[in-house]
């Protein structure tokens, strides 16, 4: 079994937010739908919070070997966003089997990889700085995925109710 260093995990976290930044950065670009656009802008930018967050931990643990203490985030809730965002409109901008709900379905497995990685390292952090960060980045992760799996839901559900699916 391969032992993994801080410095090789937070690498790998970087990484896999870096690669989020990119998939959601270029759904915005190539969706029809101003609603997606603003959801998946919206995550890719706070991807790029989390890059930047890490890479001062990185850069922090290597001089130091020890973690920056991790403070609660700035900002409005996220969840707010998510709901203006998550209308009629937005539903009738995007077909449950098109690109966007695709798109959204990927972000959705994507998400709960990075909630698991997270969470995982969270649990067996001994450091408390090292448990705070990614218990936070978790719990951002999570939040992603709860928007993510509410516009899946009821885009399921519009199909299912488009087609008679339900059985009463």
């Amino acid at each position: 079994m391969e032992i993994k260093t801080t410095t090789d995990i937070l690498k790998e976290a970087i990484l896999l937010e870096q690669r989020g930044k990119a998939f959601y950065s270029s759904v915005a670009s190539q969706t029809a739908s101003d609603a997606v656009k603003q959801i998946f802008s919206l995550i890719a930018s706070e991807e790029e919070e989390h890059i930047r967050f890490l890479s001062e931990q990185y850069t922090h643990y290597r001089k130091n070997n020890t973690f920056l203490e991790v403070a609660a985030p700035a900002g409005g809730a996220p969840d707010e966003v998510a709901r203006k965002v998550l209308s009629d409109e937005m539903k009738k901008q995007i077909s449950a089997a098109g690109f966007e709900a695709a798109a959204i379905s990927a972000a959705m497995d994507f998400e709960a990889k990075a909630v698991e990685l997270y969470s995982s390292r969270a649990a067996s952090a001994s450091d408390q700085n090292e448990k705070a960060l990614y218990g936070m980045l978790a719990e951002w992760e999570r939040g992603h995925h709860q928007w993510l799996a509410r516009i899946d839901k009821e885009l399921r559900e519009e199909v299912w109710f488009d087609n008679n699916f339900w059985p009463f």
